[in-house]
């Protein structure tokens, strides 16, 4: 049993008590660790998808021995005899003899016998014949892209649990690829708890407007995650529990009732539910009461704090981690950045300090309480700040946003 503040109540498990904030969120990225199932996808549905299985060349790219120029394709020593021209996307054009040339587009393909190509700003025609006039001489391969220049058909190109974005969908289009195996999106259900929300509307006495309904979703979208529609649970037990058995997500993400206040119901309702707590608060500000738990099935939940800011920071805490983990997402390297200022820390606890970039480094943003989100509004990521902060020209680590 366990004391909450107002009543008591069967705990989930063994409560692990406060971890670290470096523990807590990889506690969350283990607790992922079992990639959801690879599906294969049209090219257009597989964008903030991870791969499930290297991403194969199935052509040689280029395919083929190709202009990188507008000019002229030449054969051998000039001055050259124009005879013709080829475009781009028109049948494998006609050999070219020495001493002979064909005006040619970027793209197109090079003629067999071609040894180079001359930009046109660099050629002089003078009747028939064509003139290199360029500030150095023409070389052989010159603006010419061979073809498998970039790679050979069967090359692996990008490893499995590379995040798929708009360039991965370039690359695989240009390899001849028209669907991609990726691992299945993480299915998302976001609770939004409390009797004092709005969704529309100017916020009256008692009121106020929800801010994480909007935030959340396409922050979740940018993980990978297939969020569901939002659904907003008043301030009951019965309701909440029957949210949280009746869910069919990958991961239910909750927001408030994390802590002790006279209707937090979330740690009696996982504990009627079965769960098993895997966190149960972080030493971060903002964003201390935040929790994971283990649901039945072997799915989970993450509980974030109400005030935004603090649901931010768990966001990035625990929820990013866990959802990069299940989408197969291979663990990258963290980023970094000198602090152009001093940065403020808590004494004990690790503080996710909203920040700007500058030739100096990172700096931080006024407006960043736990319930505030202006500085999150104006900055291009998160600052680690270790306990007792950081001093000018320290490195610290950036967590982006999106």
């Amino acid at each position: 049993m366990s004391t909450v503040g107002r009543t008591t109540v069967a705990a989930p498990s063994t409560a692990p008590g406060v971890l670290s904030w470096p523990r807590a969120r990889e506690t969350a990225r283990r607790a992922g660790l079992r990639p959801l199932p690879g599906v294969g996808v049209p090219l257009a549905e597989a964008l903030g998808c991870t791969l499930a299985e290297p991403l194969g060349a199935l052509t040689d790219l280029p395919a083929f021995d190709t202009s990188a120029m507008d000019g002229w394709a030449v054969a051998g020593p000039g001055p050259w005899r124009v005879a013709g021209r080829v475009l781009a996307g028109r049948a494998e054009p006609a050999p070219l003899a020495d001493g002979t040339a064909v005006e040619i587009a970027t793209g197109a393909q090079l003629p067999a016998g071609a040894t180079a190509v001359l930009r046109r700003e660099h050629g002089r025609t003078d009747g028939a014949l064509l003139h290199d006039r360029g500030p150095r001489p023409l070389t052989t391969g010159q603006d010419v892209r061979p073809r498998g220049q970039e790679c050979r058909r069967g090359e692996e190109l990008l490893p499995s649990g590379t995040p798929v974005g708009p360039a991965v969908l370039g690359l695989a289009a240009a390899c001849g690829h028209d669907r991609l195996p990726v691992h299945r999106r993480p299915k998302v259900q976001l609770l939004v708890l409390g009797d004092e929300l709005l969704i529309s509307g100017v916020p009256g006495p008692g009121l106020v407007r929800d801010a994480l309904g909007p935030l959340l979703p396409p922050w979740l979208r940018a993980a990978g995650a297939e969020p569901a529609e939002v659904r907003y649970v008043r301030d009951d037990f019965d309701l909440l529990l029957d949210a949280l058995r009746h869910s069919a997500a990958d991961l239910v993400v909750t927001t408030g009732g994390t802590a002790a206040g006279p209707v937090d119901f979330l740690h009696r309702a996982l504990a009627e539910a079965g769960a098993r707590l895997l966190v149960d608060g972080v030493a971060a500000r903002p964003g201390h009461p935040m929790l994971l738990a283990e649901l039945p099935g072997g799915r989970h939940l993450v509980g974030l704090p109400g005030n935004p800011l603090a649901a931010v920071a768990a966001m990035v805490t625990l929820v990013l981690p866990l959802l990069h983990a299940c989408s197969g997402r291979a663990a990258g390297a963290p980023a970094l950045a000198p602090a152009a200022t001093a940065l403020p820390g808590h004494p004990t606890d690790t503080r996710l300090q909203p920040v700007r970039r500058s030739a100096e480094g990172v700096l931080p943003l006024a407006f960043d309480g736990p319930a505030m989100l202006r500085g999150l509004a104006r900055a291009e990521a998160l600052a680690v700040v270790p306990p007792g902060g950081a001093a000018a020209g320290e490195t610290v680590e950036l967590l982006e946003v999106p």
